[in-house]
């Protein structure tokens, strides 16, 4: 039997980040006032539920014990953005900078999981899937940043 457990512990620190990125989704879609980027908030909450899902399911098929919590790094992240939201009354321009920083953090963990050759191919190929939700959110945060920003102006 091959030897599983860095498979295992990769998936697992990607299954962390993906839970905070479901986190940081929900966050921003509650704290958004306006309501307008609530429900894609939401709805890519969802689609990263979907892929941490599947990222779990791998490590359990590995033998190994899935991730079931973000990081706790992230935790402390969260509460002082929910902090400063609550004090400062974070616009929308703010929560959609935070979302995208957080959309920067998952696709370059993503990317280096990708391009780890000592993966095996099958763990590789259900990250490479993975990544497909990961660019469209990230790029999709990183042109809602730009509009936001071009009218601002």
């Amino acid at each position: 039997m091959n030897d599983t457990s860095y498979d295992i512990r990769t998936l697992n620190s990607l299954i962390a980040t993906t839970l905070d990125s479901v986190d940081g989704y929900t966050q921003a879609a509650d704290d958004e006032n306006s309501g307008r980027f609530g429900a894609m908030f939401r709805s890519r909450a969802g689609e990263r539920r979907g892929v941490a899902s599947s990222l779990q399911a791998e490590v359990a098929r590995l033998g190994g014990n899935p991730e079931d919590d973000g990081t706790v790094l992230a935790g402390a992240h969260r509460v002082f953005l929910s902090l400063k939201a609550a004090v400062t009354g974070a616009d929308e321009q703010a929560i959609v900078n935070e979302v995208e920083r957080g959309e920067d953090h998952i696709k370059a963990k993503f990317e280096d999981a990708i391009n780890d050759t000592d993966l095996s191919a099958e763990v590789r190929a259900l990250i490479e899937r993975g990544y497909g939700s990961v660019r469209a959110g990230h790029d999709e945060m990183r042109d809602l940043k730009l509009t936001l920003e071009a009218t601002a102006s």
